[in-house]
């Protein structure tokens, strides 16, 4: 039996990284997938017909996560081609480093924008179909950055930290109606937008503050996604799970 057979999920930035990882974890037990995507159309086709091999339904909708319309629209589109949505995960992320001193206004809105805003935009859109059906998995994809902060990355700390208010928030608004949220707060994975972390003596700096002496995968962060978004976590709610190989403790 599949964890999460003929649940319907929807994942933002879903095409690459984290997402697409995800994405193929979900598929791969038995999810339907919608996935929300704003970079390359030929990427997203790809993995589209990759998520099919597992004999799920997936469709990539060219959406940006940032913008209320974008995402009203994704998902009254999922639920007239697939009925429901059972499981939510807010991915879609970016970042724009920089010190105070130095970032821009339109720096600072465009991470919370991308990165905050879209998991109101998409929780807000999915909560009506969850109550009807009184059930529903909402997974927020935070950081270990928003709760220990970084020099340099102020906009992407606060993102994610408020990310981690917001599912708390969330969890107690909708428990009643057996709709859990929570939240993964990944650590140094790699990913394409991770890869300088890799270089020289700035990895090797990373690497002595992690416990277990690596950097994570897209893979093992899909593992706890799965975990959440299943029944094996149904008394699992509000709470932020750190996957940093013990860097948070």
């Amino acid at each position: 039996m599949k964890m999460i057979e003929n649940k319907v999920a929807i994942v933002t930035g879903g095409s690459r990284g984290i997402g697409e990882a995800v994405a193929l974890k979900l598929a791969e037990n038995g999810a339907h997938i919608a996935f929300s995507y704003i970079s390359s159309d030929e990427k997203a086709k790809a993995l589209e017909e990759k998520l099919k091999l597992f004999g799920v339904k997936a469709k990539a909708f060219k959406s940006n996560a940032a913008d209320f319309s974008d995402c009203e629209s994704m998902v009254n589109d999922v639920i007239k081609e697939m009925g429901t949505i059972d499981i939510l995960v807010n991915n879609a992320g970016i970042s724009k480093d920089n010190l105070l001193l130095r970032m821009t206004p339109e720096q600072w809105n465009e991470v919370i924008n991308t990165n905050l805003s879209s998991v109101y935009n998409m929780t807000k859109m999915v909560i009506r179909p969850m109550m009807k059906a009184r059930s529903g998995s909402i997974i927020n994809m935070s950081s270990i950055i928003g709760m220990r902060g970084n020099a340099g990355q102020s906009s992407y700390a606060a993102s994610k930290a408020g990310i981690i208010g917001f599912t708390k928030s969330i969890a107690a608004e909708l428990g009643s109606r057996n709709i859990r949220c929570n939240a993964i707060a990944p650590g140094f994975v790699e990913t394409d937008m991770t890869h300088y972390l890799k270089e020289g003596e700035a990895a090797k700096s990373f690497l002595e503050k992690i416990p277990l002496g690596r950097f994570g995968s897209a893979e093992e962060i899909a593992n706890v996604t799965l975990f959440l978004a299943s029944e094996m976590s149904s008394y699992i709610t509000g709470q932020v799970i750190s996957t940093c190989g013990g860097l948070n403790m």
